[in-house]
Formats: C-alpha cells, structure tokens, sequence
C-alpha cells in the first residue's frame, strides 16, 4: 500500500526570471492597483488548515489592501527590492515605509495591514500551519 504524499513537490535549484515573458503571476486581490503571485511551492490548504505556500508577491505603484488583514496561518515576509508601507489609511496616505531587507513574522490571529506600495515592490513570503 503506497501512503498518500501531501508535502510540497521537490524543485531542484531552478532560475526565477521575474520579468520573463513565460513566467506566469496570477493576480491576488486587493483593493486598487495590482499584486501578483509567483508561487514557488505550495501545498497550503486553508480549508484543512494545513501545508504552507512559499511565493513572490509582486505588488506595482499603487497597489493598495485597505483594511487590516487577519488569517488562521504564520506568515513571514521579506522585502526583496522597492518599499511597502505599513498602517496606512484606506485611501493609502500615511504609515510606515519598510524597503528592502526588512522582515516581518507574524503568528495566526495577528491582526496586519493596511499596505500600500507607492513604488512597487517584490515581497517573498511564507505561508503554513504547524
């Protein structure tokens, strides 16, 4: 009998070319501009409350989520390149810039958000549930 596998599939070392032209970002919503999705590996399952997601999120100027954010999973977050801005109002104004090589860890409940990105910028995050 072969036992069910539900961990992340193996990648070996592969290139991550952003901005090529065959590199598929998938939108994730927000609430003005555009952030997009570059999953690495995933096998988050928010419905079962387990796995963990590891992607790039690539926010453009202007991007905005105008509300705080809560979720039932531990996120980290490392700026890779541009600023985004923390505790913003819902109409992007205000808060705190954070830029490159800056890092966030927050446990399950923890309340975060507003953002904007006024720049643009490249986000690497973890996702996941013990």
């Amino acid at each position: 009998m072969h036992k069910l596998m539900t961990g992340k599939r193996h990648r070996e070392f592969f290139a991550i070319r952003p901005d090529a032209d065959d590199t598929e970002w998938s939108p994730v919503p927000c609430t003005a501009g555009r952030i997009e999705e570059l999953l690495l590996a995933d096998n988050l399952d928010t419905a079962a409350r387990t796995g963990s997601r590891t992607r790039l999120a690539r926010w453009s100027a202007g991007a905005l989520i105008d509300r705080p954010v809560v979720h039932d999973f531990h996120e980290e977050v490392f700026i890779v390149e541009g600023e985004l801005v923390v505790g913003c109002d819902a109409e992007g104004e205000g808060g705190e810039a954070f830029g490159p090589y800056t890092f966030a860890c927050r446990p399950p409940g923890a309340v975060h958000g507003p953002f904007v990105s006024r720049t643009g910028c490249v986000l690497f995050e973890i996702q996941y549930y013990e």
